[in-house]
Protein backbone atom coordinates (compact mmCIF):
# COMPACT_ATOMS: atom_id res chain seq x y z
CA UNK A 1 0.00 0.00 0.00
CA UNK A 2 1.48 3.47 -0.99
CA UNK A 3 1.43 6.25 1.55
CA UNK A 4 -1.08 7.99 -0.23
CA UNK A 5 -3.30 5.26 -0.44
CA UNK A 6 -5.92 4.88 1.99
CA UNK A 7 -8.23 1.87 2.26
CA UNK A 8 -11.99 2.15 2.49
CA UNK A 9 -14.08 -0.43 4.16
CA UNK A 10 -17.92 -0.43 2.97
CA UNK A 11 -20.55 -3.14 4.19
CA UNK A 12 -22.38 -5.11 1.04
CA UNK A 13 -25.19 -6.10 2.58
CA UNK A 14 -26.23 -8.05 -0.78
CA UNK A 15 -23.45 -9.77 -0.74
CA UNK A 16 -23.41 -10.48 2.90
CA UNK A 17 -20.05 -8.77 3.39
CA UNK A 18 -17.64 -5.88 4.45
CA UNK A 19 -15.10 -4.67 1.12
CA UNK A 20 -12.18 -3.15 1.73
CA UNK A 21 -11.10 -1.05 -1.51
CA UNK A 22 -7.70 0.31 -1.82
CA UNK A 23 -7.59 3.29 -4.96
CA UNK A 24 -11.11 1.97 -5.68
CA UNK A 25 -9.99 -1.52 -6.19
CA UNK A 26 -11.41 -4.52 -4.05
CA UNK A 27 -8.52 -5.45 -2.20
CA UNK A 28 -10.44 -8.52 0.14
CA UNK A 29 -13.87 -9.06 2.04
CA UNK A 30 -14.98 -10.33 5.20
CA UNK A 31 -18.19 -12.65 4.72
CA UNK A 32 -20.92 -12.86 7.44
CA UNK A 33 -24.57 -14.31 7.60
CA UNK A 34 -27.02 -12.96 10.23
CA UNK A 35 -27.82 -15.46 12.42
CA UNK A 36 -31.50 -14.03 13.94
CA UNK A 37 -31.86 -9.80 14.51
CA UNK A 38 -29.03 -9.91 16.88
CA UNK A 39 -26.32 -11.97 16.00
CA UNK A 40 -23.48 -11.41 12.84
CA UNK A 41 -21.82 -14.96 11.83
CA UNK A 42 -18.33 -14.02 9.81
CA UNK A 43 -17.22 -17.21 8.32
CA UNK A 44 -14.57 -16.00 5.73
CA UNK A 45 -11.70 -13.31 5.57
CA UNK A 46 -10.11 -13.03 2.29
CA UNK A 47 -7.35 -10.07 1.25
CA UNK A 48 -5.97 -10.98 -2.11
CA UNK A 49 -2.44 -11.52 -3.25
CA UNK A 50 -1.70 -8.39 -4.21
CA UNK A 51 -2.59 -6.61 -1.38
CA UNK A 52 -1.17 -9.23 1.42
CA UNK A 53 1.00 -8.35 3.87
CA UNK A 54 -0.15 -4.67 4.10
CA UNK A 55 -2.13 -5.00 7.45
CA UNK A 56 -5.41 -4.91 5.48
CA UNK A 57 -7.40 -7.60 6.72
CA UNK A 58 -7.05 -5.81 10.54
CA UNK A 59 -7.96 -2.47 9.13
CA UNK A 60 -11.17 -4.65 7.62
CA UNK A 61 -12.49 -7.01 10.53
CA UNK A 62 -11.76 -3.95 13.33
CA UNK A 63 -14.65 -1.84 10.99
CA UNK A 64 -16.43 -4.77 10.56
CA UNK A 65 -16.72 -5.22 14.45
CA UNK A 66 -16.62 -1.65 14.92
CA UNK A 67 -19.59 -1.45 13.11
CA UNK A 68 -21.47 -4.67 14.94
CA UNK A 69 -21.11 -2.58 17.95
CA UNK A 70 -22.94 0.49 16.49
CA UNK A 71 -25.91 -1.53 14.68
CA UNK A 72 -26.71 -2.88 18.40
CA UNK A 73 -25.19 -6.54 17.25
CA UNK A 74 -23.08 -9.12 18.62
CA UNK A 75 -20.35 -11.55 16.60
CA UNK A 76 -19.31 -15.21 16.35
CA UNK A 77 -15.94 -15.34 15.25
CA UNK A 78 -16.10 -18.77 13.43
CA UNK A 79 -13.63 -17.04 11.01
CA UNK A 80 -9.72 -18.16 11.92
CA UNK A 81 -9.01 -14.57 11.04
CA UNK A 82 -11.89 -13.01 12.94
CA UNK A 83 -11.04 -15.45 16.13
CA UNK A 84 -7.29 -14.24 16.17
CA UNK A 85 -7.95 -11.06 15.89
CA UNK A 86 -10.56 -11.29 18.69
CA UNK A 87 -7.76 -12.58 20.69
CA UNK A 88 -5.51 -9.61 19.91
CA UNK A 89 -8.19 -6.93 20.53
CA UNK A 90 -9.98 -7.45 23.81
CA UNK A 91 -12.13 -4.32 23.63
CA UNK A 92 -14.52 -6.28 21.03
CA UNK A 93 -15.15 -9.31 23.52
CA UNK A 94 -18.24 -8.18 25.34
CA UNK A 95 -20.19 -8.68 21.77
CA UNK A 96 -18.50 -11.69 20.93
CA UNK A 97 -20.83 -14.98 21.36
CA UNK A 98 -18.80 -18.44 21.31
CA UNK A 99 -18.60 -21.01 18.54
CA UNK A 100 -21.13 -23.30 19.40
CA UNK A 101 -21.69 -26.73 17.82
CA UNK A 102 -25.47 -25.08 16.98
CA UNK A 103 -24.51 -22.18 15.36
CA UNK A 104 -21.94 -24.23 13.17
CA UNK A 105 -24.59 -26.82 12.44
CA UNK A 106 -26.71 -23.33 11.46
CA UNK A 107 -24.45 -21.47 9.27
CA UNK A 108 -23.52 -24.70 7.56
CA UNK A 109 -27.04 -24.96 6.92
CA UNK A 110 -27.11 -21.88 5.54
CA UNK A 111 -24.36 -22.05 3.49
CA UNK A 112 -25.63 -24.99 1.70
CA UNK A 113 -28.76 -22.97 1.17
CA UNK A 114 -27.14 -20.30 -1.12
Amino acid sequence: MSRTSHPVVERADERHRYEILVDGELAGFTEYLDRGETQRVFYHTEIGEAHAGQGLAGVLVEHALTDVRESGKRFVPVCPYVAKFLGKHEEFADIADPVTGEVTHWLKAELAER
